[in-house]
């Protein structure tokens, strides 16, 4: 795979020169086994100094992602897990890729909040969504932005899996970013504002499968 030199702003240096690496060994630039370029090429590839490739060589040996070899370079080791920090990894993801797991996992946390939601779920959720559509039909979009993502946020809680509610909050801050450069009005919102009270009825009315409809419905709209 042909790589383009893209030479990084002075101010992210050796953190940003760890994300440029760790993306071309996720994509096959650097296999496992095969050595990293030596400093000098990874000095100009990067247009950084000496100083900075050490750190960042340095950094990504610290997460197991390479190994420093005396005399042999620097190996990329076989990883067996995401070494990358997640909100890293969510950071630098495209937004159709991000929207897509949104999407997945705003029908299994529909699915399960209308078999494990309290009242206290459902008082949130209602209260967060009159703000989402007062927001949305008073043209407040950073508001329709906001409580949209909590309301979801707050059917993730109601799921009852503290490690899908927290992987959720993790994509929902970067969807904000894109959110924020896709919708310039909220007529998207008043649009799907009926199909999100049907959701929340049908968590309320603890029915798993209009639960499942209506997320899937809002996430293909």
């Amino acid at each position: 795979m042909k790589k383009i030199n893209t030479p990084i702003p002075r101010h992210s240096l050796a953190d940003a020169v760890v994300g440029r690496l760790q993306q071309q060994i996720s994509l096959g630039v650097y296999k496992p086994g095969e050595k990293l370029p030596s400093e000098p090429e990874l000095m100009i590839e990067f247009g950084v100094g000496r100083s900075t490739i050490r750190e960042a060589v340095r950094i990504l040996a610290n997460t197991g992602l390479v190994t420093v070899r005396q005399g042999s370079g620097t190996m990329v080791e076989t990883q067996r897990g995401i070494t990358e920090p997640l909100q890293h990894r969510l950071r630098r993801a495209n937004a159709a890729d991000l929207d897509e797991v949104r999407q997945l996992l705003e029908i299994k946390i529909a699915e399960k909040a209308a078999l494990l939601r309290t009242s206290k779920d459902i008082t949130k959720m209602r209260t967060l969504l009159e703000e989402r559509k007062a927001a949305a039909e008073s043209r407040d979009i950073e508001g329709a932005i906001r409580t949209d993502i909590q309301f979801h946020v707050a059917t993730a809680v109601a799921a009852r899996n503290g490690i899908l509610a927290d992987l959720y909050r993790s994509v929902a801050e970067q969807m904000s970013r894109h959110f924020h450069q896709t919708y310039l009005t909220t007529d998207s919102f008043i649009e799907t504002q009926q199909l999100h009270e049907q959701l929340l009825q049908s968590i309320i009315d603890q029915d798993q499968k209009k639960a499942w409809q209506y997320a899937a419905k809002i996430a293909a709209h």
